[in-house]
């Protein structure tokens, strides 16, 4: 337990850009307490202490032992990322690559082979430490994709991850009004079925192909925006309401 508690606070307390200090001050505890849980050094964590660390950390106390269990409001991380050229695909989606490689977190990439290539290249070495899958075959049915992320994630996490970073990009055969729609549901859908998962998701729109009202709804069904960069969506809607809009 103290390994996957020392791995899953450090993780927790990062992603927050968080100090040791800033936590102890939220949390109550000391900052020599939230050491030594990190280092590994203490192997008795009282409950009372978990769930201050969790309170402070937005988490939950399975989260932070490596319980089959993960429910904690606002645990999913949902960002869109729109792009106008290959730089500006490239240069963020590294940056956040690696910057989760860094942290030990698991790292997913369900691009097109063309993007999977100029990413791998950037990347170089640490291209070993990324699983690239293929959009056209990942997203065959929404259905499929939805529960292919979501074993993806349970799988890495109860495997020892404390966190997983997935870069996703729409396929469409063709911008037809149901096409679109049946996306968007499922962008919404994300938020509400991943909402306990222990994961940060990238979505990117090319602005050269995408059609103005599908930017728009990309913007309403993702809180976040950019991806290491990161803003709120000033246009994001709930997805209870955004769904009873999507005809």
């Amino acid at each position: 337990m103290a390994s996957r508690l020392a791995a899953s606070l450090t993780s927790a307390r990062e992603r927050r850009g968080l100090s040791r200090e800033a936590l102890a001050h939220r949390s109550g505890l000391s900052w020599a307490a939230i050491t030594q849980i990190e280092s590994g050094r203490r192997q008795e964590v009282r409950a009372s202490t978990l769930i201050a660390l969790a309170n402070a950390l937005g988490v939950s106390v399975d989260y932070l032992l490596g319980g089959a269990t993960t429910t904690a409001s606002g645990l999913l991380n949902h960002r869109v990322l729109t792009y106008g050229s290959d730089d500006e695909y490239v240069a963020p989606l590294v940056a956040y690559m690696e910057e989760g490689i860094a942290r030990d977190d698991c790292v997913l990439a369900v691009t097109t082979q063309s993007h999977a290539s100029m990413l791998q290249d950037a990347l170089g070495v640490n291209a070993d430490h990324v699983e690239f899958r293929d959009a056209t075959a990942w997203y065959r049915s929404l259905p499929g994709a939805a529960n292919g992320y979501r074993s993806y994630v349970k799988e890495r996490y109860e495997g020892g991850a404390a966190w997983t970073r997935i870069v996703g990009e729409p396929v469409w055969t063709e911008y037809t009004d149901a096409e679109l729609a049946e996306w968007f549901r499922y962008e919404a859908l994300i938020n509400l079925s991943f909402a306990s998962s222990p994961a940060t998701v990238v979505c990117t729109y090319d602005t050269r192909t995408t059609p103005q009202g599908a930017l728009d709804d990309a913007f309403r069904t993702h809180p976040q925006v950019g991806a290491v960069d990161v803003a709120a969506s000033a246009t994001y809607r709930e997805p209870e309401d955004l769904l009873l809009t999507l005809t």
